[in-house]
């Protein structure tokens, strides 16, 4: 089993910034490709970001593509997002998510393991 706890949520002014974290203590950390999701009241769940294992790829929504930067610490067992120009539609619960492998990183069902998420709103 697969732990992952986010942090770094919070409040924020429309153009500032957050940089979340996604710890794990499990030790194959670096065999995972990991993502991060959102999930607005009333929405369904949607993509973000994705990094391989190794860090050598990432992928992004279109809508946070030039704003949002996933990227991993695999020493640290962590995978962040940086988040950039916020706006208010950021606004969402975020999750993290861990995945021994997939064929097309979009998809929640990809994943094995999702933290608890941790709530990012953005002020207009």
């Amino acid at each position: 089993q697969v732990q992952l706890v986010e942090s770094g949520g919070g409040l924020v002014q429309a153009g500032g910034s957050l940089k979340l974290s996604c710890a794990t203590s499990r030790g194959t950390f670096g065999s995972f490709a990991m993502g991060w999701f959102r999930q607005a009241p009333g929405k369904e769940r949607e993509f973000v970001a994705a990094i391989s294992w190794s860090g050598g790829r990432t992928y992004y929504a279109d809508s946070v593509k030039g704003r949002y930067t996933i990227f991993r610490d695999n020493a640290k067992n962590t995978v962040y997002l940086q988040m950039n120009s916020l706006k208010p539609d950021d606004t969402a619960v975020y999750y993290c998510a861990a995945a021994r492998s997939y064929s097309d990183y979009a998809p929640a069902s990809e994943y094995d393991y999702w933290g608890q998420g941790t709530q990012v709103t953005v002020s207009s």
